[in-house]
């Protein structure tokens, strides 16, 4: 019996390093220390016990489908997983994750903010990107995500979770700040977190109509599609780019039914892949600006004022 389990975890090992190496090249991956993150980090200590829901983002017609059984060698494909199916809570598909995680350059002694955390899993991945003499902080509004996030990371020595509003949070500044929900807004405490040289991801959603909205979504439930904007803080200002289509549940505290309005009249009108900069100064709306909000502008020029 010993030995078969020993034979087990032999093989659970196995599966996760071929699992990273799979999306070192599936999602590009640059940073070999999430590959090795991911390569360890069990994802069955973070979503509960099998069988699991689980939901293939390829097929997303059909729903979630049941695991035939309770092996974690399951759980190392490029998957969500349902941590509470009838709110379509999930642990996020791990290319996607991964990629924008990578984009974030963390490196030794960045202190990084994930907003958003949900149970732990991405979080801990990017904990050993930041050694040494980094910091992790993960914020979750959901009280009981929150809670399974701090059980669930309570031997990570730095990680530290909290149950809080992610987009009105405030602590020391970041070198990194990931949002992992839908905003139509640019929070100006987020902003003002990152370090010069600080990377923030935020994904910019306009919200789904109902009628667009697949059939086995439940009332209620807050979902929008966009697109991934990074934004890196210069001495003189804010360079931005989109780097990918999203499609993700909202984050409460950063919309807008006007910033909605403003986000979907300027996909409509294209151009995305023109985005520069950030600008945060009083200025006149110009054939420059691709989203000219109340708060924040996305320009085509560049954050240095060339255009390019």
């Amino acid at each position: 019996m010993a030995t078969r389990r020993m034979n087990n975890s032999v093989d659970l090992e196995r599966v996760r390093i071929e699992f990273a190496e799979r999306l070192r090249e599936v999602a590009g991956l640059r940073s070999s220390a999430l590959v090795r993150a991911l390569a360890t980090v069990p994802r069955e200590h973070f979503v509960g016990p099998g069988p699991w829901e689980i939901l293939n983002p390829s097929d997303l017609p059909r729903g979630y489908r049941l695991t035939p059984d309770d092996d974690p060698r399951r759980l190392y494909d490029t998957v969500l997983v349902a941590l509470d199916k009838n709110r379509l809570l999930n642990n996020g598909e791990p290319a996607s994750l991964l990629r924008w995680l990578d984009s974030l350059d963390l490196g030794a002694g960045d202190r990084f903010l994930h907003i958003g955390c949900g149970v732990g899993y991405y979080t801990a991945i990017a904990a050993p990107a930041v050694r040494p003499g980094g910091h992790v902080v993960g914020v979750e509004i959901d009280p009981q995500l929150a809670e399974r996030a701090m059980r669930n990371l309570a031997t990570y020595e730095n990680v530290e979770v909290i149950s809080a509003d992610g987009s009105g949070y405030e602590a020391e500044p970041f070198d990194a700040i990931f949002v992992n929900a839908g905003a139509t807004e640019v929070r100006p405490g987020w902003l003002d977190q990152l370090r010069i040289g600080g990377r923030l991801l935020i994904p910019l959603t306009v919200a789904l109509p109902p009628d667009l909205r697949p059939r086995w979504f439940g009332e209620g439930m807050d979902v929008g599609t966009g697109q991934m904007l990074l934004v890196v803080r210069h001495p003189g200002g804010y360079a931005a780019r989109f780097i990918s289509p999203v499609g993700i549940f909202h984050c409460v505290g950063a919309r807008t039914d006007e910033g909605n309005d403003l986000l979907a009249q300027a996909f409509q009108r294209g151009g995305d892949e023109s985005v520069r900069s950030l600008r945060r100064d009083k200025h006149d709306a110009s054939s420059q600006c691709w989203l000219h909000g109340p708060g924040f502008c996305l320009s085509c020029v560049a954050e240095g004022g060339l255009t390019r």
